[in-house]
């Protein structure tokens, strides 16, 4: 089995619309990619060859990362990096290609490596996408030899990402087609999926929330996906009222944002009613459950998932099954456990790393024995968070090891922290976080970004009333906005050091 299978929507039915007018049905859609896979195969490229994506959200990108994963192995990369960032990753996949939209963006244009074969990605007017190859590269002095070898199989790497590398050097995660297949499964299981269904994509393509918990899902459930160029908060709700999603999966972040403007678009969010919202890539603290689910109407469901898992690991079931407030649910296709730091698996209730075993995690990290060594225990992946599974098997997570805050030997769980803060009528966004004390080790700070006034004092009194006094922050820092990471992601870890504490 390969990628192209999970393309089985019926033949007319919508399987790609973008808002620029464009659309892809299932049977256009299989024979675009067909045709894409042998332009790139008449370019010289080879089974297993890393083909470099750099490209913005849209029908564009879908289309080739699904040919890339079918000539080759797809390497979407943020088009937002600098152009050292490109050149590094072209190194470290060791990228035979680059494929671009209209010569865009010009650093990765600029990274290129003269054996590195740039292609040109071009919309045709009835949607369609076709290659051509660049201009003016020494490569192109020789005609390519065209070489058609056999569809991929199960066992090959379809895409090759790296994990976020907040504290060490990113590792890449070589995934293959059966784990891609597995997840997207999973996923369709998990939440009832169907080709009735149509998910709204706001998470990017070069992430594998966006690529496998939107895109690959929806394919797989015969469904439809509507792919603007990116995240606009001033037009999710147009998108909404336009397309009538039934679905869609976001990041905290982006969740607030939507939430915050949900009260100027009641009439949108009354005549749409969401069969469901998904969150993911980052905790989402429940106070912003609660909130989402009484002003969208619409049930939340909160999920954890990796890189190396292929995206989900464990959610929350939908009504009637039991949401649990505060946990991540339980495993859909995929065995939890926790486990010590011996690598010996605990009993229920024990508080230990969250580790998981399934067909949809990957076997280890690509030329890194040290990584593997470490991450993969018995043949279960050790996630780096640390948690508890209660009486029904349902997962709570208290935050990842390494950003748990060691004060003087009481372990403090950040996320618990923020949800208190958040809790605050005042507080839009908040982030509590380590910071270096001489006698202590650790102590506890905490940023945040108002909606209102209110004073550190004051936030502090709140926290005081709330948590126990090991657990209210030493000082609050009060910012315009919080430093996030390129997918989002919140940058707990770097925060005393953005800050420029203790150093």
């Amino acid at each position: 089995m390969n990628l192209f299978e999970l393309l089985a929507g019926e033949d007319n039915h919508l399987a790609l619309v973008s808002p620029e007018g464009r659309s892809l049905t299932y049977q256009q859609l299989r024979e675009n990619v067909t045709g894409l896979v042998s332009q790139l195969h008449s370019f010289g490229l080879k089974p297993g060859e890393r083909i470099a994506i750099a490209m913005n959200n849209g029908l564009p990108m879908v289309i080739t990362f699904l040919a890339a994963t079918l000539s080759g192995t797809a390497a979407p990369l943020n088009p937002k990096y600098k152009q050292d960032e490109f050149a590094f990753y072209y190194a470290d996949t060791q990228a035979k290609a680059l494929i671009t939209l209209s010569e865009e963006p010009e650093a990765a244009i600029a990274a290129l490596t003269p054996d590195m074969i740039p292609i040109n990605a071009k919309v045709n007017p009835d949607g369609a996408l076709s290659f051509e190859l660049g201009i003016g590269h020494k490569f192109f002095s020789e005609s390519p030899r065209p070489h058609v070898p056999a569809s991929p199989s199960s066992d090959d790497i379809a895409m090759i990402l790296h994990t976020s590398g907040t504290t060490s050097r990113p590792k890449r995660v070589p995934i293959r087609h059966r784990n891609l297949i597995a997840s997207a499964n999973n996923i369709v299981s998990a939440y009832s999926l169907t080709s009735a269904d149509t998910t709204l994509c706001l998470m990017p393509l070069f992430h594998v929330h966006g690529l496998v918990g939107c895109l690959l899902s929806t394919l797989a459930s015969g469904g439809t996906l509507v792919c603007p160029d990116g995240f606009n908060a001033l037009e999710f709700w147009k998108l909404v009222d336009t397309y009538k999603p039934t679905w869609y999966s976001a990041a905290p972040t982006m969740h607030q944002t939507i939430l915050a403007r949900a009260t100027r678009n009641t009439e949108i969010v009354k005549a749409n009613r969401f069969r469901f919202i998904r969150s993911s890539s980052a905790s989402l603290p429940p106070v912003i459950i609660e909130q989402m689910e009484a002003t969208l109407n619409a049930p939340v469901v909160e999920s954890y998932s990796m890189t190396e898992a292929s995206h989900l690991m464990t959610t929350n079931p939908l009504p009637p099954k039991v949401r649990k407030a505060g946990t991540v649910g339980y495993g859909f296709g995929v065995e939890v456990g926790i486990m010590d730091s011996e690598g010996n698996l605990l009993t229920q209730g024990s508080l230990g790393e969250v580790v998981v075993k399934a067909p949809n995690v990957i076997e280890g990290y690509e030329n890194n024995p040290e990584a593997n060594a470490t991450g993969f225990v018995n043949g279960w992946f050790r996630t780096g968070d640390q948690g508890t599974i209660d009486e029904d098997g349902y997962l709570c997570l208290t935050g990842r090891i390494k950003e748990l805050i060691n004060r003087g030997g009481e372990k403090i769980s950040p996320l618990e922290v923020d949800d208190i803060l958040l809790r605050h009528p005042a507080v839009a966004e908040a982030l509590a976080f380590a910071v270096p004390h001489k006698s202590l080790g650790e102590d506890i700070h905490a940023a945040v970004v108002l909606k209102a006034e209110a004073s550190e004092k004051e936030l502090l009194a709140h926290c005081s009333t709330m948590l126990a006094n090991f657990k209210v922050p030493k000082q609050i820092h009060i910012l315009d906005q919080l430093p996030r990471g390129a997918t989002g992601k919140l940058q707990r870890l770097a925060m005393a050091k953005l800050l420029g504490i203790g150093e």
